[in-house]
């Protein structure tokens, strides 16, 4: 029988908190009678971590973990987890204790009784540092909304909750763990909601994440930006783009030759077209025009014959 609930903690060198940190979630989930697996992502860690992590599963069978090789991220790491993830409602959270685990049974019910696809956490309140985190995570957050049509403040929250059919259905990869809402909702989850949740100072360690997060997660926005209307026909794009520019270098060359036969016709004689800068930038565009053509072709074949696969290492399951 399936448990209530799979939570899903990825981390990276987070010994100091792990056995708090069940111990919280297991209070919080038997005051509650929910049935519940744990499964922990090292992704890499240098420390005792994984240690913690066996020792755990000795003790409590609802334990699991994954090892990584090496450091993926993540997204690897959540990838990795939904797949294994058996539990009617997922739940994901950071492993350092600045997320609650007393905000599980509130999440939980609104996406079993409310039936909501997914849960979004908003740290309304950050014990962040205002300038290198909390200030660029505004501006983040504002572009990511318009870019994407999604209403959440907080897409880098990692306390999360979602229908076991959200994390069966989406593949996240790259650095694309923040816009899970996003892809959910381009695979057609549309129930998407937030809830201010709880945040406080981390207590151990210090952040593996700094502000050239938010550079990569803005590059990957426009990425899935593109993805999202033209992944699965590039043709509409780089064949519209490359016919366009096509067209317009090949009429500059045919006014060009016009020109060229008006003068002869008058006598005019002498006046290379190779001498006119327009006949390089037409030169140029049809060259360029006839490569984002083929680009958009050969992307509808590759679409067609491969999938992608999963650029991580399983070490260890346990």
């Amino acid at each position: 029988m399936n448990p209530n609930l799979s939570i899903i903690i990825p981390l990276l060198n987070e010994e100091e908190s792990l056995e708090e940190l069940f111990t919280r979630i297991d209070q919080v989930c038997k005051s509650h009678g929910f049935s519940y697996e744990i499964w922990f992502v090292d992704d890499g860690s240098t420390d005792s971590s994984w240690k913690i992590i066996e020792n755990l599963n000795i003790r409590n069978p609802q334990i699991h973990g994954i090892k990584f090789s090496r450091n993926y991220g993540k997204s690897q790491a959540l990838h990795a987890a939904f797949e294994q993830a058996n539990g009617d409602v997922v739940i994901t959270m950071d492993a350092d204790l600045q997320d609650f685990p007393e905000e599980i049974p509130e999440l939980y019910a609104m996406v079993k009784n409310e039936n909501y696809d997914i849960v979004s956490g908003w740290k309304k309140k950050r014990f962040d540092n205002v300038m290198t985190k909390n200030l660029p995570s505004k501006l983040f957050n504002s572009a990511a909304r318009k870019l994407s049509g999604v209403e959440l403040h907080d897409f880098n929250c990692g306390l999360k909750a979602y229908k076991k059919q959200v994390v069966k259905s989406i593949d996240v990869y790259g650095d694309m763990h923040r816009y899970i809402p996003v892809l959910a909702a381009n695979a057609g989850f549309r129930r998407i909601t937030e809830k201010p949740v709880q945040h406080q100072a981390r207590p151990y360690g210090s952040s593996k994440f700094g502000t050239e997060r938010f550079i990569r997660g803005f590059l990957d926005l426009v990425t899935l930006w593109f993805v999202s209307r033209f992944g699965g026909r590039p043709m509409h794009f780089f064949g519209a783009v490359g016919t366009l520019m096509f067209i317009i270098g090949f009429l500059s060359a045919l006014w060009l030759g016009i020109s060229k036969l008006i003068d002869v016709s008058h006598g005019i004689y002498g006046h290379l077209i190779t001498n006119n800068p327009w006949f390089f930038i037409a030169l140029t565009m049809m060259i360029l025009g006839t490569l984002l053509f083929i680009a958009g072709f050969l992307g509808e074949m590759i679409i067609r014959t491969t999938r992608e696969s999963k650029n991580y290492h399983i070490e260890e399951v346990i």
